[in-house]
């Protein structure tokens, strides 16, 4: 059976000190859990990953960015994901750094985290397990990675692309 495909960007934002601007998810998919904002890409506009991020930090966060505030540092690939599709995803860091929290908003609420409270918060457990140690590792550098979510809830990953940041 064929699955749809569904493309999305991620933000990776940041506060004065470094620390990370979750938003705690009050729709699905993973809802209850923290993880960086972000949305679907409009296909059926040609919109880019590129128009998609800065479409979506106006429409969850309020802020209006410009495209050299936006760095890709990967892209992760799923595989059946929940059997119910694949998924393309662009991680953007956004390079400006946030000052306050942004309001609540229909898809949920913001809050910064330090790097070492990550461990102890709810989030969706391939974020905590590969996702976010990808960021960290690339962060200032590139990645792509590829997940293949078996029937029986494990996952496969593979790392296609790999430049660390450079020291």
């Amino acid at each position: 059976m064929a699955l749809p495909y569904q493309v999305a960007t991620l933000l990776y934002c940041f506060g004065e000190r470094d620390e990370i601007l979750l938003l705690e998810r009050a729709q699905e998919p993973n809802r209850g859990l923290w993880s960086p904002c972000g949305g679907k890409l409009r296909q059926d506009t040609g919109e880019s990953p590129h128009a998609c991020a800065l479409r979506e930090a106006h429409e969850e966060m309020g802020v209006t960015l410009a495209h050299e505030d936006l760095r890709l540092t990967g892209i992760v690939s799923e595989h059946g994901y929940q059997g119910q599709s694949h998924w393309l995803m662009f991680l953007f860091e956004v390079r400006r750094r946030f000052h306050e929290v942004p309001p609540p908003h229909r898809e949920g609420r913001f809050a910064f985290w330090r790097r070492d409270q990550l461990d102890g918060i709810p989030m969706p457990e391939t974020d905590r397990a590969r996702i976010w140690p990808l960021f960290w590792n690339h962060r200032g550098g590139f990645f792509s990675a590829h997940c293949r979510c078996e029937p029986d809830g494990s996952h496969r990953w593979c790392i296609e692309e790999s430049r660390p940041a450079q020291p």
